[in-house]
Formats: C-alpha cells, sequence, structure tokens
C-alpha cells in the first residue's frame, strides 16, 4: 500500500496522519464486494459507541469475504471514539476509493479492512514515521526520553495495551493492536522506541507507526502544559522525579529499550494522598481559627 501524510482542520483527534491504499481495485460487477464494505462499515461505526477496538468479517461467499477492524487511542471517551470512528468511512471512500485493503490513520483512532487473500505484513513493519524539525541534543534530552521510552514500554505491557505518561517534561504514549498479546506488544513496542532513536535521533519530538502498534513522544522544555486537551490528562501515571525513578530502577536492576525500567507509583493514590494532605491542614487551619 502507497502510505502519504496529509493534514486536516479537524479537532486533535481527527487530524488524519497517513492512509494506505492498495493499487488494486474492486472487480465488482454484481456489487457484492460493495454491500460487504458497507456492511462491514456499519458494524464498525455501531461497536465504536461502546469499545474502543472491534474486529468484524463480513461477506456472502469466500471470494466477497472482508475483514475489518477499528481501533481508537486509549485514552478517547466513547464518545470521541465514535466521533472519530465515524468520519473513517467517508474518508476511506474519498482517499482510496474501493480499494482491496486501505489503512486511515488519524491522531485517535484508525480504520484498517483487507479483501480474504491479501497478502499479509509482519506486525513489526514500519508503515509511517514522523519527527520534530526542532534538535535538542547535547540538552540531556537522550537520557530523559530513553528514560521515558523505558516506563513506557513497561506501562504498557501492564496496561495491557495502551499507556501514556511524562517524565521530566517528556511525553510519551504507545499502543498495541486490540487482539495483540502483552509478550507480542512488549516486543512492537520495544521495536518501534529503536526505530524512533534511530529514525528520529535528537528530535524533540516523533511518532513511529508500526503494522500492530505505534508510540508518539514530544519534548516540553518548559513543562507538559496543563489542560482538558494536555497529553498529560491522558491515562498512564505521571513521574515524580528522576530520583525517584532512578532508586527504583536501582531497586529492580532491570534494562529495557531505555536502558531503563521504573514503577510507576499510581496516579489515583497519588491524588488520594493529596485530598488527606489537603483535607489534614483545612482542619488545621479551622481549629487555630477557633482557638480565637
Amino acid at each position: 500500500m502507497d502510505l502519504k501524510p496529509a493534514d486536516s482542520a479537524s479537532p486533535d483527534y481527527t487530524n488524519l496522519i497517513y492512509k494506505g491504499c492498495a493499487r488494486q481495485q474492486f472487480s465488482d460487477p454484481s456489487g457484492l464486494y460493495s454491500q460487504a464494505l458497507s456492511a462491514m462499515y456499519g458494524s464498525l461505526v455501531t461497536q465504536s459507541t461502546k469499545t474502543k477496538f472491534y474486529k468484524t468479517t463480513t461477506g456472502t461467499t469466500s471470494q466477497t469475504t472482508i475483514t475489518g477492524l477499528f481501533q481508537c487511542r486509549g485514552d478517547l471517551s466513547n464518545n470521541d471514539c465514535y466521533n472519530c470512528v465515524s468520519r473513517l468511512p467517508v474518508l476511506s471512500g474519498k482517499l482510496c476509493g474501493k480499494t482491496i485493503a486501505a489503512r486511515v490513520q488519524l491522531s485517535g483512532c484508525y480504520l484498517l479492512y483487507e479483501i480474504a487473500g491479501f497478502a499479509q505484513i509482519s506486525g513489526m513493519e514500519m508503515l509511517f514515521k514522523t519527527c520534530g524539525k526542532n534538535n535538542v541534543a547535547g540538552t540531556g534530552f537522550e537520557e530523559r526520553r530513553d528514560t521515558a521510552f523505558g516506563v513506557m514500554q513497561n506501562g504498557v505491557v501492564s496496561g495491557h495495551g495502551f499507556y501514556a505518561t511524562t517524565y521530566e517534561s517528556v511525553y510519551v504514549l504507545g499502543q498495541c493492536e486490540g487482539d495483540v498479546g502483552d509478550s507480542d506488544c512488549s516486543g512492537c513496542i520495544k521495536n518501534a522506541l529503536e526505530k524512533a532513536q534511530v529514525e528520529c535521533g535528537s528530535s524533540s519530538s516523533g511518532q513511529i507507526y508500526l503494522h500492530k502498534c505505534f508510540i508518539g513522544y514530544k519534548y516540553y522544555p518548559n513543562g507538559v502544559p496543563k489542560g482538558p486537551s494536555s497529553p498529560s490528562s491522558s491515562s498512564g501515571s505521571s513521574v515524580s522525579s528522576s530520583s525517584e525513578i532512578k532508586n527504583k530502577i536501582k531497586r529492580n536492576g532491570t534494562g529495557t529499550t531505555g536502558k531503563t525500567v521504573a514503577i510507576i507509583v499510581g496516579g489515583t493514590a497519588g491524588l488520594g494522598f493529596l485530598i488527606i494532605c489537603l483535607l489534614f491542614v483545612k482542619n488545621l487551619m479551622k481549629k487555630k481559627y477557633d482557638d480565637y
């Protein structure tokens, strides 16, 4: 398939990243392929209201069988997932026509379909990459990025296919296709991270899309921005400090792509502790004013 980047003015999670279109079109004099394709699209869009990954097969005969799937990013709500996936059938038809296989990747979701017998490719094959223009070599960025990579690789496994976090101003995200097991997911993510190190070098940001997984990262020199749409609002925990993570690395003594591993302190536990502290301070202040 031919992979081409493209831009869109849609909301962030519906920005078009790339398309992959088979060169061969359907031979469809009876209209059976079109019917199977429409049925597949309808099934995928319907399922996107309640799940973030779904795979289905449609078609009345073995010759017209089409297998399709969609996947939404792990931090999207059900409503955002539906809004993202519902755009894909129209985009696929517009960008690829009625080809025998197509893949359309948006920032927040993607769709893939293939007719029966379409040649399979390795799950590790790189489909698309993009690297930021800013070079931040010599700033200690590479060490921070590689540590964040190590954290994320382990987080994807414990999160069963999706993880996002920040470490010292480096935001990282990784996701595997929904039907990939934890072990294969870890291998795919490791491969993607190694490709990011080689392909993007000291670029401040990058995205690597393999057939069965993808990763993305971005360095924010002034700190990861806060807000509803900020990267840090996605699922996964933030690492609080370099000393904390390095101490845990030493205790575990395990290596990974970034040559480091960390145990992430759960964001929920951290939030609970903060609430307890605030209540304690509030009670102290109340007692002080009562004494007066």
